[in-house]
């Protein structure tokens, strides 16, 4: 498989780029999103029952779709980093990212020396099965999508840092945990709320890099998007299934 060369200018140029998070750790939900117009999509093995088993099948359901695969890994730790692009993930997104420091060694982690502490092995998917290694090689640090997430007061703080480094291309706003650890749970339309959103993408836009979030209710979009969001995802397979089948139940059901 190729990195797509253009995807990261893409998102660096803050395109509006649609996407959806993937946590049922099924590679048909992934194909049938793939399929469905979004940009990008977020396989999640944070949250939810997908892990190595499952990822490799839903790198491939992705490949079979014109949308471009991000994985979540569980925790910011390099050898997740290296097991997750030598399967064929494209960009990673990196939970709890606080400190400068911390989106550094992220992004060392994802990728080869000089640029960074990845380990080195060609025979992999990620470059083709040593097919596309030398490609791979010099031209991953440009084309590999870093993704940190900003979930806490404490990277609000730092997150001028954070976007200030190489490689840290999306600042993407975890709304639950953020609200959560603000002390303002779930209440994603208060002030405070917005404030800290509109620090991230402030902090976005000065270093050249995009703000993401995802948001469950269409009713906000607009308002990320005015806000300077272009890294955007709603909903999720498992909540769309939810909701669809408690619909279908809910009509057969009805008197």
């Amino acid at each position: 498989m190729k990195l797509p060369p253009d995807f990261r200018k893409r998102v660096l140029a803050r395109e509006w780029l649609c996407g959806t998070f993937l946590n049922l750790g099924s590679p048909m939900t992934v194909e049938i999103a793939g399929l469905a117009g979004f940009d990008w999509l977020l396989i999640d093995h944070e949250h939810g029952p997908g892990g190595q088993d499952t990822l490799l099948h839903q790198l491939h359901a992705a490949a079979a779709t014109p949308a471009f695969p991000v994985v979540r890994i569980a925790m910011n730790e390099t050898p997740r980093f290296k097991r997750v692009l030598d399967m064929g993930a494209c960009g990673v997104m990196v939970p709890y990212v606080n400190t400068a420091a911390e989106a550094r060694a992220a992004v060392a982690a994802m990728r080869y020396p000089p640029h960074g502490v990845r380990g080195v092995a060609k025979f992999n998917r990620g470059a083709g099965f040593g097919g596309d290694f030398e490609e791979y090689y010099l031209h991953g640090h440009e084309r590999l999508l870093g993704v940190m997430q900003i979930e806490t007061p404490e990277a609000i703080a730092n997150i001028d840092e954070i976007a200030a480094v190489d490689g840290a291309d999306v600042l993407f706003v975890g709304p639950t945990d953020l609200s959560y650890n603000m002390g303002i749970r779930d209440q994603l339309e208060s002030p405070r709320f917005t404030e800290a959103a509109k620090k991230v993408a402030d902090a976005a836009v000065k270093h050249g890099k995009a703000a993401g979030v995802l948001v469950h209710l269409p009713a906000l979009v607009p308002k990320m998007r005015e806000l300077g969001y272009t890294f955007v995802a709603l909903g999720s397979d498992g909540g769309g299934v939810r909701s669809a089948l408690l619909g279908y139940a809910s009509t057969l059901k009805a008197k």
